[in-house]
């Protein structure tokens, strides 16, 4: 498949799967043989200092290939999905002036459809008061609130997620229309030729808990407690993957050892919920496994 991947002037290459699924390292082959470039589209990669947690890819694993939209804000910056939109198309542009081909890689499914698809954001300002008011409930009072505005936009929303149940509510106040209806649609930019990466599902979660061992042994606790000492318990640390289930065992919440098992649940459980968005996608190559797609 790959040597059949002739890029035009426009020609993005997505790379997509669920956590796990081995798209760095099959975003880092491709690019070595195709002359590519890599942007990434994962929500946590762009935080910097978030390493471990997020199993962002190293030196090593990148292979000198360039790899954009990673370490590009502090954790306490509120980063959305717009900013994301447009800090990446300066990226994929960047490559295509190069003569190289972007290869977009991650996991995170809203990045994807807003840049690579013809999905568009609601043309909606912020209302900083209304955020306010919300940001002091919890996830399940906001879950509420959206389920009786919208209940398909909330059955959309990952558990913890504060920061898009507050959006869409945000959303739906001020059109007053479902999110669905009040999302726009716009041509692509990109010819798009889309990979999805997958395993078996006991093989996925085997390779979800090896991750986790490995990550643990990489220094996931240390790493934890240096980012609760630099920037507080801030959302974008307690509510993501993997430090969440640190934090609970550091506040005494559970021991170490359930936190472990909760945090390879979670992930499993995210890994899911990725596939089950992706699969939506129509255009997703899912006929291969990832070593077999290497041939």
């Amino acid at each position: 498949m790959i040597k059949n991947l002739i890029r035009k002037n426009n020609r993005v290459i997505a790379v997509v799967g669920a956590t796990a699924s081995g798209k760095t390292a099959y975003a880092v082959d491709l690019a070595n043989k195709i002359n590519g470039e890599i942007v990434s589209a994962d929500s946590r990669l762009v935080y910097k200092g978030m390493d471990i947690g997020t199993a962002k890819p190293t030196k090593e694993e990148m292979q000198g290939i360039p790899h954009y939209m990673i370490d590009v804000v502090e954790p306490d910056f509120d980063y959305s999905a717009g900013l994301f939109v447009k800090d990446a198309k300066i990226c994929i542009d960047k490559i295509l002036e190069k003569g190289k081909t972007p290869i977009v890689a991650g996991g995170t499914g809203l990045y994807f459809r807003l840049l690579l698809e013809n999905y568009d954001l609601p043309n909606v300002e912020p209302n900083y008061e209304l955020r306010k008011i919300l940001s002091e409930k919890s996830f399940e009072e906001l879950y509420q609130i959206l389920f009786d505005l919208d209940s398909d936009a909330a059955k959309s929303v990952e558990q913890n997620d504060k920061k898009k149940l507050i959006r869409y509510i945000e959303v739906v106040k001020s059109t007053g229309l479902p999110l669905s209806l009040s999302r726009g649609e716009k041509d692509c930019e990109y010819d798009v030729e889309w990979i999805g990466l997958n395993f078996p599902r006991e093989e996925l979660y085997a390779r979800i808990n090896k991750r986790v061992d490995k990550m643990l042994n990489n220094g996931l606790v240390e790493e934890t407690k240096y980012l609760l000492k630099r920037y507080g318990r801030i959302k974008n640390i307690v509510d993501t993957i993997g430090y969440r289930e640190i934090i609970w065992a550091l506040n005494g919440q559970m021991s170490f050892e359930e936190a472990i098992e909760k945090l390879k649940q979670n992930t499993r459980n995210y890994a899911k919920r990725q596939l089950t968005w992706f699969r939506k996608n129509q255009l997703i190559n899912w006929n291969n496994y990832p070593e077999k797609k290497k041939k």
